[in-house]
Parts: structure tokens; sequence; C-alpha cells
């Protein structure tokens, strides 16, 4: 399991893009609204690069973990396939609102209390 720290920033068109070790995720805005407001998981899927074939762009989307308020209220858990990560839920308001351009994600290490 990955252990480094990673961020998540503001995007064209409010979309969150998720950076941890290499791995490049994002969160919809559509879904960041029904996370932030309604308090749903949503899908976090594979930030893909965009590659220009016969005038037409093609991105595979693949879903690659999710989101979720944790019980408390105050910090939002993204799970991937390199690791899970915690984010205070005011610090992702303030970059999907376009205040901050990131925050850092803190690893969740399994079995760790405290």
């Amino acid at each position: 399991m990955n252990t480094e720290p990673g961020t998540i920033s503001y995007g064209l068109g409010g979309v969150l893009h998720i950076l941890v070790d290499a791995e490049r995720y994002r969160i919809e805005p559509e879904d960041v609204k029904a996370l932030l407001f309604s308090g749903r998981v949503v899908p976090i899927t594979q930030d893909c690069s965009k590659a220009k074939r016969e005038d037409y762009l093609i991105c595979d989307v693949a879903i690659e973990g999710h989101a979720a308020i944790n019980r408390s209220g105050k910090a939002v858990a993204l799970h991937t396939r390199v690791g899970s990560y915690i984010v205070p839920v005011v610090s992702l308001q303030r970059v999907a609102r376009g205040e901050a351009v990131s925050a850092p994600l803190f690893p969740i290490i399994p079995g760790e209390t405290g």
C-alpha cells in the first residue's frame, strides 16, 4: 500500500483532480455536488489523457475507486486502487468552490488508530 501523501486540486469546469504518486484520478462536477450536498458515495475515475484520432477525442473511462463522507461528517475518505486517503470536508469544499488551488490528502493506514 502506498503511504505517500497526495493532493486534490480544482480543474476546468469544476472537475476535482486527484494526484497520488504517479496515479491521476478525477471526480466529475456533478459527483462533487452529490458528495457534498447529498452525502452520496461517488465514483473516482481514471484521469485519462485524451488522444486525438481522426478529428475526435478518445478517452476511455474506468472507475478506480470511490469517495464518501465519513460518519462524523468532517472528512471525506477517498479509496483508490493505490490506497485510501482522507481530506477534511472544509478543505475539499474550498477546492471545489475554487477558493483554494489544492489540498493535501492524508493516507489512511490500516490498523492504526489515533
